[in-house]
């Protein structure tokens, strides 16, 4: 109500001698007191004494009980104070009611006066004297008594009494015991507490109290109620159509809770019928849900203490696989650890889960294998081999998903050299080193700590990638030091010590021990006691123990035990038959000393063997005989000479006598003549001469296995798809195999292509199933083929006779990539494409698909063009591609199953070629390549010609100025000299005088772009320069080099000195 109550006092007090004046309560010394200011209301009640509330204190003499109520077994002078206050605290609201201050009064008999024995009757007063009582109870009444506790809750009895002396009291459990770590005894022994209530806590409890004139009892029968809790709450389930399924609401209580369901939110029994529900108690049957069926069932669980509300959705629908686990998603796991790869998958019916590695075609399943029901896939123990792909496949009837995922197995981080105890004097310097080893994929990170902590902020600590280095050591640099190699997988550590010794220090390995001396012989013990050595400055730590055996392994020390340095005493184990000596070493921080010089021998007297062989064995190396083998066991565990071992066997469940042979100095033993791969009963016992060892161990072997006789029947096949496909078969009787079942193995072969242009191909496969599996995944199959296989079972022998075999066509599947695709023919804007159709057709090709798209100097592409071409065709031209341009083209084929890989391939249209005068290069031959001329090399090329064309051009037109005007035999000279002799047009080089009589045009040649045609020169005629007319003008020069034929080439010319400045650079 957001106020604070206000508590209802109600005053109890029993008194037994008393006299009561108001608010005040005179006790004889021995009387016994309550003290109750019980609530309506539940705060917490505490007494206190003031001043400031102190706490009152208690003991088994004055307690408070759980109602608040403050008691005493029996009071005390000292008990006698005007300041009991009783106050309530409410936690909630932290506020505090209190009463009145209570007073009690001891009275002692012999002090009391007139006036207050007035108060009192005579019976009162001659009966007061102090005396000691019984135990009786207060709380609660009587010797039998119940409670009633929900089940989760506390449980809380309470046991107050009196009598004096006080009585102490114990508890106990009748039906059994108390429950551990969650029973408690409180208030000093008055409150059994026991928390988080069960049903078998339900029973008898016993209170006892007692001092030393009596024992009395209170027995509590203790119920245990229940609130409704879940034993099943339905689960969502997700049905196809025409499955079955079931919810099921199962809950406890006490008493039993009634489960009630609800569609929808109406109760069920309201709900339309369907005949294909059936509601049975706490279950829900569906038969053969129908489409449109979904719908959320509630179910109730409820009893008089509470109830239990759950929903549970009910989906009908039809989906196919789908894999949720992302794709191509990487697992990393430690070698030796167990890795766990992911297939979440959903669809309706529910996906079968199956698992494959890489290429290979057999599922994963059996050791090292582990396929969990939700699709995960465990390996127990992780190792190298186990890294690669693993393809998950889900498939119901509506159809098949697959998802690939990878594991990478890394080797562990492994500590090879680990730091090593130090000392040091002050001021020295310390290196501690930590050499790792980890897997070279992970990435390291090295950390050092000091005693557990970070190393102190100090730039004397020096941290390198495998050490750790201290200089100018101080004794606060004392401690342990831990080096942590941590890697996103795995981390190791380990730790050493330094020791900081003070400069006039200078310890040293301990003096060995001496006096060495035998005491308390007996036949398996001896006392060995010694006088330790010199410590040098460094305290022993501990003494190490070894033996030598010189009857069986006389000169090797072995370490038989250690003690303490404080000790110089050793109680010794020993072996019977053993001539044993024994030495004392003694070591401190510095190291060990040297061995002590050894004691006298003790002989040990032999006795019969305490074991038997270890490793026992029973199996067959053939069909017919039974190979039993052990590990000998070694001279201390002989006891005693003459050691020989009882080979003793039996058929299982046929024979009840054994077969013994006693052999000696061997480890095995051959039965021969046994049926084939049946069970025997094996055991070996140690014997020596001075009796037998113990009873020993049956173990269980089988006499060697044979091939099996009976080939799997009714075998079949379902072709999942074009390259995957299922087989069954019913597996053999377990007679039959003649050995340990291994699995089953299914030889495939292809016999060949339905495709008429595909070669036949018989590669004969192989597939293992472990186990006893009736049916197995064939997959990586080629679509579009015949395929041939049997089935055979195999055990520990070898493979049994196969079933006969069987046939399968697996169906069209897309085609595989073409075989080639080239670039033909390249011109100024077209190219022409020839392919070949792919190896595997896989089916009928129904066309191919090439998509094509520009690729610029930047590498960047254009848009993409996409043409579709015809089965029938091997070749095709694109035209009205753009000049000096790079293409990427994308091919492949397809068939009516969709399209195959796709190969590709770039290629480059032809440059424009010009005017062929102006260039001395075969125009028709050269491509240049678009991204050519981003290449440093080229620009800086190109850079160095144009400056030394530049220069020639220069020096060619000072030489021309220099000539002026010649004589007409200088130039007849000129004209007949091959440097001037007219290009061959059509390939651009220069051509030579013609022998041929007649003037034509060089066959092949071509016509220039300015639709000049030029005839070839003679050596004798200069008519063609000058249209025939070999006219001179006055001076001699030329003058057909003026005239009108020659115009247009003429006219070029001399506008253009670069033809003539390009030749010379060529001379």
């Amino acid at each position: 109500s957001g106020h604070t109550p206000i508590p209802k006092w109600r005053k109890c007090l029993n008194l037994f001698r008393y006299a009561c004046i108001p608010n005040v309560y005179r006790l004889f010394y021995d009387a016994t007191v309550e003290l109750c200011m019980i609530l309506d209301l539940s705060p917490r009640v505490d007494f206190s004494l003031p001043p400031d509330f102190q706490r009152l204190p208690q003991s088994s003499r004055v307690f408070q009980a759980l109602n608040g109520d403050l008691y005493f077994s029996n009071v005390l002078k000292e008990d006698s104070r005007n300041d009991y206050i009783c106050y309530a605290r409410f936690p909630h609201t932290q506020t505090i009611q209190q009463k009145q201050p209570i007073t009690l009064l001891v009275l002692n008999l012999d002090a009391v006066n007139e006036t207050v024995a007035a108060l009192f009757n005579e019976t009162d007063f001659f009966n007061g004297s102090v005396e000691e009582r019984k135990p009786t109870f207060l709380i609660p009444s009587g010797s039998s008594s119940s409670k009633m506790v929900l089940r989760g809750q506390v449980l809380e009895l309470e046991c107050i009494t009196e009598g004096l002396p006080t009585p102490e009291v114990s508890w106990s459990k009748l039906s059994g015991e108390f429950p551990d770590k969650r029973t408690s005894i409180v208030t000093f022994q008055k409150i059994l507490r026991i928390v988080n209530v069960s049903d078998a806590d339900a029973g008898e409890y016993r209170c006892t109290a007692h001092n030393h004139l009596a024992s009395i009892h209170h027995t509590i029968r203790v119920t245990v109620k229940a609130a409704p809790y879940w034993i099943t709450t339905p689960r969502n389930l997700v049905l196809a159509p025409r499955e079955k399924g079931q919810l099921i609401c199962r809950a406890s209580g006490t008493p039993k809770p009634t489960i009630n369901w609800a569609m929808n939110g109406i109760p069920i029994e309201n709900s339309p019928e369907d005949s294909n529900r059936k509601v049975e108690g706490d279950t829900i049957i569906f038969d053969e849900v129908q489409t449109g069926s979904s719908a959320v069932y509630q179910c109730n669980a409820s009893n008089e203490y509470g109830y239990l509300l759950s929903n549970a959705f009910v989906n009908v629908l039809s989906e196919t696989p789908r894999v949720l686990t992302p794709a191509n998603q990487v697992y990393q796991v430690i070698r030796n650890n167990h890795a766990l790869l992911d297939c979440s998958s959903f669809g309706s019916p529910i996906p079968k889960i199956t698992w494959f590695k890489d290429s290979q075609s057999s599922t994963l399943e059996g050791d090292p294998y582990l396929l969990h029901e939700n699709g995960t896939l465990e390996i127990y123990v992780a190792q190298a081999l186990n890294s690669g792909k693993y393809i998950c496949v889900a498939r119901n009837t509506l159809g098949i998903a697959e998802n690939h995922v990878y594991l990478e197995v890394k080797e562990p981080t492994r500590i090879l050299k680990q730091p090593k105890y130090k000392v040091a004097q002050r001021n020295m310097n310390v290196v501690f080193e930590c050499k790792v080893k980890h897997d070279p994929t992970l990435i390291p990170i090295m950390i050092w700590l000091k005693d557990n902590g970070e190393l102190p902020d100090d730039e004397r600590f020096l941290v390198d990638s495998d050490s750790l280095t201290i200089t100018d050591v101080t004794e606060n640099d004392a401690g342990t030091y831990t080096c942590i190699m941590n890697t996103t997988l795995d981390h190791d550590s380990a730790s050493a010590e330094l020791t900081v010794l003070n400069v006039l220090c200078s310890p040293e390995q301990p003096d060995p021990p001496t006096d060495l001396e035998l005491t308390d012989m007996k036949p398996r013990s001896v006392q060995l006691t010694w006088i330790p050595g010199d410590e040098h400055k460094s305290p022993i730590h501990k003494f190490v123990i070894q033996y030598t055996d010189s009857l069986h392994d006389h000169g090797h020390w072995h370490n038989l035990t250690h003690v303490p340095g404080s000790k110089t005493t050793a109680h010794l184990e020993l072996s019977p038959y053993v001539h044993y000596s024994f030495r004392v070493l003694a070591l401190n921080a510095v190291g060990l000393s040297d061995p002590s010089n050894p004691s006298h021998m003790y002989k040990t007297n032999p006795a019969a063997p305490d074991e038997n062989p270890s490793g026992v064995k029973g199996f067959g190396t053939e069909h017919n005989n039974l190979m039993i083998l052990w590990k000998p066991l070694s001279g201390l565990q002989a006891n005693g000479p003459g050691l020989q071992y009882k080979v003793m066997w039996r058929q299982k469940d046929v024979d009840k006598n054994w077969t013994s042979v006693t052999v000696a100095n061997v480890s095995k033993f051959m039965v021969s003549g046994t049926p084939t791969f049946t069970p025997y009963e094996v055991k070996v016992q140690a014997i020596n001469n001075n009796g037998i060892g113990p009873d020993p161990a049956v173990i269980t072997g089988h006499s060697g296995e044979n091939f099996p006789v009976q080939a799997p029947d009714s075998v079949r096949v379902l072709v999942l798809n074009s390259t995957l496909a299922e087989v069954h078969w019913e597996p053999v009787p377990p007679k039959t195999v003649r050995g340990h079942l291994k699995g089953y193995k299914v030889y495939y072969w292809r016999e060949r292509s339905l495709h008429k242009h595909n070669p036949h191909r018989v590669e004969q496969q192989l597939l293992s199933f472990s186990g006893n599996k009736s049916h197995g995944m064939l997959p990586g199959l080629q679509p579009y083929s015949t395929y041939l296989f049997n089935v055979r079972v195999y055990n520990g022998k070898g493979d049994g006779p196969a079933s006969s075999n069987l046939q399968f066509e697996t169906p069209e599947g897309v085609p595989g990539p073409p075989s080639f695709l080239r670039i033909t023919n390249s011109n100024l804007n077209n190219l022409t494409l020839e392919w070949g159709p792919p190896n595997d057709r896989n089916g009928h090709l129904t066309g191919y698909i090439l998509k094509y798209q520009q690729v610029n100097n930047s590498n960047e592409l254009g848009p993409i063009e996409e043409l579709a071409l015809p089965a029938n065709k091997t070749s095709v031209t694109l035209p009205n591609l753009k000049y000096s341009t790079r293409y990427k083209f994308y091919f492949h084929a397809k068939t009516g199953q969709g399209a195959g890989p796709v190969i590709t391939e770039e290629a480059v249209t032809i440059m424009d070629e010009g005017k062929c005068e102006s260039t001395l290069l075969n125009c028709s031959n050269v491509l240049f390549l678009a991204d050519i001329a981003t290449q440093g090399w080229f620009i800086g090329l190109m850079c160095a010609i144009a400056l030394l064309i530049l220069v020639l051009l220069i020096i060619c037109f000072i030489k021309r100025n220099k000539g002026g005007k010649y004589p007409v035999k200088e130039k007849e000279d000129a004209h007949t000299d091959p440097e001037f002799q007219p290009m061959k047009e059509d390939d651009c080089t220069f051509g030579e005088y013609s022998d041929t009589e007649d003037h034509k045009p060089l066959k092949g040649s071509r016509t220039p772009s300015n639709g000049t045609v030029h005839r070839d020169s003679s050596d004798e005629s200069l008519v063609d320069y000058g249209g025939g007319d070999g006219q001179f003008n006055e001076d001699g020069s030329f003058i057909g080099q003026y005239s009108g034929k020659s115009s247009i080439r003429e006219t070029a010319e001399a506008h253009s000195p670069v033809n003539t400045t390009i030749v010379n650079s060529f001379v």
